[in-house]
C-alpha cells in the first residue's frame, strides 16, 4: 500500500459516498492519488478486498492507516490536512454541522434509495409518496434552519464551506437529476454548491464515464 495519500472510490457518476470523501480532500489542497474501482464489475469484486475491510468504497489510506467510512474520512482529512478549517471554530456551529452530517449519513433512506446519484442524467422523474416527501421536507427544514442562523457569514450551511456541505453536495445533484425544485429561499445555496469549482472538477470527469450501473438508473 502506498505511503502517500490514496483514496479509493467508485464511479464518479454514481458513487455519492465517494464524492463525500473526495470533496474535503480536494478542498484541503494536498496531493493525493485517486484509485477508481468500477462498481458492480468483476474488477471491483476482485480488487476491493485489497483496500477495504468492508468491501465498499470510499476508503482512505495514509501512512498505513485505513479509514473506511465517509464521515470518518472527512474528519481525518480535516484534522490531518486542512488545519481544522473544514469545521467552524464556533462550538455551536460545529456541533450543528456534525449533527447534520450524521443525519445525512444515517438518515434520508427513502431519498437515497429512490433518487440515487446519477450525474449524467437529467429530466428523470420518480414517484413521490409520503416517505419521499417526508425526507424532502426534513431536508428543507434542516438546510433552512442552518442557513438562517449563518446567513451573515457566507453562502454555505455553516457560513463558510464545511464538511456538512460535502455531505449534502450529492443531494443537491440529485435534485437536478430528478427535477425536484427546492423552496426559493434555498435556491441560492443549491447554486453555491453547483457553482463550486471543486465539485465542477469531479463532474467533468463523471460526465466522461460510460459505464452504466443499472441499479442506479432510476426514474424515467
Amino acid at each position: 500500500m502506498s505511503e502517500g495519500i490514496q483514496l479509493i472510490i467508485g464511479n464518479r457518476n454514481y458513487s455519492s459516498w465517494s464524492l463525500r470523501a473526495w470533496l474535503p480532500l480536494a478542498k484541503a489542497g494536498v496531493e493525493f492519488e485517486t484509485l477508481l474501482l468500477p462498481l458492480d464489475t468483476p474488477e471491483f469484486y476482485e480488487r476491493i478486498g485489497e483496500y477495504s475491510p468492508t468491501g465498499r468504497v470510499p476508503v482512505l489510506w495514509h501512512e498505513g492507516r485505513c479509514i473506511w467510512d465517509s464521515l470518518a474520512i472527512g474528519e481525518y482529512i480535516n484534522e490531518q490536512f486542512a488545519d481544522g478549517v473544514l469545521w467552524p471554530q464556533d462550538p455551536s456551529s460545529r456541533a450543528l454541522g456534525r449533527c447534520m452530517s450524521a443525519e445525512m449519513h444515517s438518515g434520508f433512506s427513502t431519498l437515497r434509495s429512490r433518487m440515487p446519484m446519477n450525474c449524467r442524467a437529467s429530466g428523470r422523474r420518480v414517484e413521490h409518496d409520503d416517505a419521499l416527501n417526508t425526507d424532502l421536507q426534513r431536508l428543507w427544514t434542516l438546510w433552512s434552519d442552518s442557513l438562517d442562523s449563518h446567513q451573515d457569514h457566507g453562502p454555505w450551511l455553516l457560513g463558510q464551506y464545511s464538511l456538512a456541505d460535502a455531505m449534502f453536495a450529492p443531494v443537491v445533484l440529485r435534485l437536478g437529476t430528478y427535477g425536484v425544485e427546492p423552496p426559493k429561499d434555498l435556491q441560492p445555496y443549491c447554486n453555491a454548491v453547483l457553482n463550486d469549482e471543486t465539485l465542477s472538477s469531479w463532474l467533468d470527469l463523471a460526465l466522461q464515464e460510460t459505464l452504466i450501473v443499472e441499479a442506479d438508473e432510476a426514474g424515467a
